[in-house]
């Protein structure tokens, strides 16, 4: 896949959501993505993994993306960090609670775990993508738009990284009203996080959904031909 591919990709989501009424803006510095996502009402605060209090988000590591309607205030939020699992598999990143901390031992409240019981993450190593902090305005809801902002995201994360893996953890009310596959994730399983961080108010039982190198590849490829047909913007 070429950059010139994974460019025409990108704009052209950038360019519907426009038309949609939203106008997308990206950014690495963490500091200011949490100044803006914690006056967001409706929003649940940000959790640990794109903090920068909490875990090391390095230029070139991870980035934000912001949506904001026609009069500038905020519609949309989401978050990408890669992480290097090269030696470990993403159960022992998530179980370790590096995931959320880059020092659990001295970061982590008392109490604070992870369960990670989905039996793929077992064989999810590499250059592993991590997708999350996601949320729509109410008002944009029900308009298709979570294919078009998961779109942006996979898109920037492979011309950025070219992940072997990108996942993301979600809640049981997104598997059961198919939000994750309107994502364009194409795998799931149960009890991916069963993440406990009491001293946060965090009692979480989430689904682990991914993507591999080559499908995300063959998802960005097959958008691209969309878009390329006779009659089609």
């Amino acid at each position: 896949m070429t950059n010139l591919e994974v460019s025409n990709y990108i704009c052209s989501f950038y360019e519907t959501a426009r038309k949609a009424g939203m106008r997308f803006k990206m950014g690495e510095n963490f500091e200011e993505y949490i100044a803006i996502t914690k006056n967001i009402v409706g929003k649940s605060p940000t959790f640990p993994n794109f903090r920068p209090d909490c875990s090391q988000l390095e230029p070139g590591r991870a980035f934000w993306i912001i949506g904001e309607d026609q009069s500038g205030e905020v519609a949309h939020v989401q978050a990408l960090r890669v992480d290097d699992l090269s030696a470990i598999s993403l159960t022992e990143h998530l179980e370790s609670l590096k995931a959320s901390y880059a020092d659990p031992k001295s970061q982590a409240g008392s109490g604070s775990s992870c369960v990670c019981r989905a039996p793929t993450a077992r064989n999810i190593t590499g250059m592993v993508a991590y997708h999350g902090d996601v949320w729509l305005r109410e008002d944009f809801r029900k308009q298709g738009l979570p294919r078009i902002f998961a779109s942006v995201a996979f898109g920037l994360a492979w011309a950025k990284w070219s992940p072997d893996f990108i996942y993301a953890l979600v809640p049981t009310w997104s598997i059961e009203k198919g939000v994750a596959d309107q994502y364009g994730y194409l795998h799931k399983e149960a009890h991916g996080s069963v993440l406990s961080l009491p001293d946060l108010g965090i009692e979480d039982d989430d689904w682990l959904v991914w993507l591999t190198r080559r499908e995300l590849s063959q998802l960005i490829k097959q958008m691209v031909a969309e878009m390329l047909e006779p009659g089609l913007s």
